[in-house]
């Protein structure tokens, strides 16, 4: 069930709350613009087999105010996952990412990584990744997009190197499924995420909550190689750095932003309404 009341934030547990707000001035709200449509200098590049900061192919690029990720300068994909870093750790925050799949998929990529993508959320420093090493430590805020036929929903949660808990247990599958809807073809998609330095995430489609859960936590698998010395299983993610990924199909990306919540923890009823002018704040690009 739907609900149009903000539940306190912190107690959000429960799935399908949706937030139907007016939209509310958005210029009384501390935006963060981490993309700014001219450049990628405010971001560090890590490719699965390259240094860092070797963007690989020019495979994270911008053209047309959109921050595009394309393979045209690889033979093969040859499992060269790219994640591009955010050059700033945050704790507690809304985010907010519009995106769209276009093109086809860049060969050798995997059947899964067909339409896949994604925002990484409390993720491990870029300079303690390994060379050789295929995703950071963090949470994955998996975007996903149809094929023009089958139910695939978007705003998932993969673990690389991490647990979560839901509904109050251990939860140790690699991946879940949100109960988004599917989108299909080149459709922007406005994927907003309230990550908390307690643990708890929750994953919104637009102002529709699709998945929550709690306590995120290094462990598990899905992160190879790794320096044992990052990867303390057990450890509560309090924080960390945000990337989005380049798995082998094309994304763009427009707007990737975020309001600081860490300010608002010590008053809840300023938390909530900073929460609700935000999922209501619609992004620039919006029409």
């Amino acid at each position: 069930m739907k609900k149009t009341v903000l539940i306190g934030i912190l107690c959000l547990a429960g799935l399908g709350f949706a937030f139907n707000y007016a939209n509310e001035d958005a210029k009384k709200l501390k935006w963060q613009t981490l993309f700014n449509g001219k450049n990628i200098d405010d971001w560090s590049v890590k490719i699965r087999t390259h240094d860092l900061n070797d963007n690989f192919a020019n495979t994270f690029r911008v053209e047309d105010g959109l921050m595009k990720v394309r393979y045209d300068g690889y033979d093969q994909f040859d499992q060269q996952y790219g994640h591009i870093f955010y050059n700033k750790p945050f704790s507690n925050y809304l985010l907010q990412v519009e995106y769209r799949f276009v093109g086809e998929q860049a060969n050798g990529g995997e059947g899964w990584a067909t339409r896949n993508s994604g925002a990484m959320l409390h993720s491990q420093d870029p300079k303690t990744m390994l060379k050789e090493q295929n995703f950071p430590i963090s949470i994955e805020a998996q975007f996903l997009g149809g094929n023009g036929k089958d139910k695939r929903s978007t705003c998932n949660l993969c673990t690389p190197g991490t647990n979560v808990e839901k509904d109050g247990k251990l939860f140790t599958p690699h991946c879940v499924n949100s109960t988004s809807e599917t989108y299909h073809g080149d459709q922007w998609v406005t994927a907003n995420f309230i990550v908390l330095g307690n643990g708890d995430v929750h994953h919104l489609v637009g102002q529709d909550t699709v998945l929550s859960y709690s306590k995120a936590q290094i462990g598990g698998g899905s992160v190879d190689p790794v320096d044992p010395k990052v990867k303390v299983d057990g450890q509560m993610l309090t924080g960390g750095w945000i990337s989005l990924q380049s798995e082998s199909h094309p994304i763009d990306f427009r707007t990737v932003r975020l309001i600081d919540l860490t300010e608002y923890l010590g008053d809840q009823k300023k938390l909530e309404q900073v929460v609700k002018e935000g999922l209501a704040a619609k992004p620039a690009h919006s029409k």
